[in-house]
């Protein structure tokens, strides 16, 4: 259990020189979310803190938002094999006594997935009416400012902090920071989305959401999903090494959040929310 890589035969050619030997790879297991014993979805992730997946699964899912809502995290022995083994690919969640529980159907609407079925503005008014805490600089929080020099600085500060996929190549990883490029935490993962509901899970355990004084760095492109995520769970910076989608951007303009893209060297792309970066100015929009 835990085990985050595999070694398998491979033939690599080199320059024209043939040779078989052993590559490190990157594990991908399927992970059963049950919510109070009733399944609730699966995921193809890299095994390893799988509670933590769980519970930023769920608040995503606008399903939990504190620590005390949370009962327990615990594998089920036995729920793919008999012999009552532990296949540590099933986790149930159980939610503290009062926590609404969501209605669970085979139909169920999850739109933290790129195949539930919404889009557009279903996918905007579900996050808006699900979010339990705004992005808007009037809220109680001192409001987060960053640096361009700073936020140009945390991919390289990412990159160092990705351990497995120095010997993989084959894991997207996510990463939170201080406004003053300080890593709090990383996740690597085969699914970016997985890496972003660990980092989150993780600090809901820990009982530190809302993450209002933080910026999430995705090491791919910022899908819906991401920018969802980052809402969801109170982050008011989400920045990308790729490109964002136009959802994303929608979901971003529409929530206050600050959305960054092509995040290279010094140059970037700041998408929505250009206040929070002390250096920029912003132009006519066109």
């Amino acid at each position: 259990m835990g085990r985050v890589t595999e070694r398998r035969p491979v033939t690599r050619i080199r320059d024209g020189a043939v040779t078989r030997r052993p590559d490190t790879l990157v594990a991908e297991e399927p992970l059963e979310i049950r919510l109070n014993g009733k399944p609730l979805a699966i995921t193809m992730r890299t095994p390893g803190d799988d509670f933590a997946l769980a519970a930023g699964f769920l608040v995503s899912e606008g399903v939990l938002g504190a620590a005390e809502e949370l009962a327990s995290i615990v594998y089920c022995a036995g729920a793919t094999g008999g012999g009552g083994a532990n296949t540590y690919n099933v986790v149930d969640v159980r939610l503290a006594d009062g926590v609404p529980v969501p209605d669970i159907t085979l139909e169920r609407n999850v739109y933290t997935t790129s195949s539930c079925g919404l889009c557009g503005k279903a996918s905007l008014d579900a996050v808006r009416t699900t979010a339990r805490w705004s992005l808007c600089d009037d809220s109680p929080v001192p409001p987060v400012r960053i640096s361009s020099e700073v936020l140009s600085a945390l991919p390289d500060r990412l990159r160092a902090a990705q351990r497995v996929f120095d010997r993989t190549g084959g894991l997207h990883a996510a990463g939170l920071f201080t406004a003053g490029g300080e890593l709090l935490d990383s996740r690597e993962d085969v699914g970016r989305h997985n890496a972003v509901d660990k980092l989150i899970g993780q600090a809901l355990r820990q009982g530190r959401l809302p993450l209002s004084d933080t910026v999430l760095l995705v090491s791919g492109r910022a899908s819906f999903e991401l920018a969802q995520k980052a809402v969801m769970a109170g982050i008011p910076v989400l920045a990308a090494v790729s490109a964002p989608s136009s959802l994303a951007v929608d979901l971003a303009a529409e929530a206050g959040l600050t959305l960054v893209g092509f995040l290279r060297g010094a140059s970037m792309n700041v998408y929505t929310g250009e206040h929070r970066l002390v250096t920029v100015t912003a132009g006519p929009r066109l």
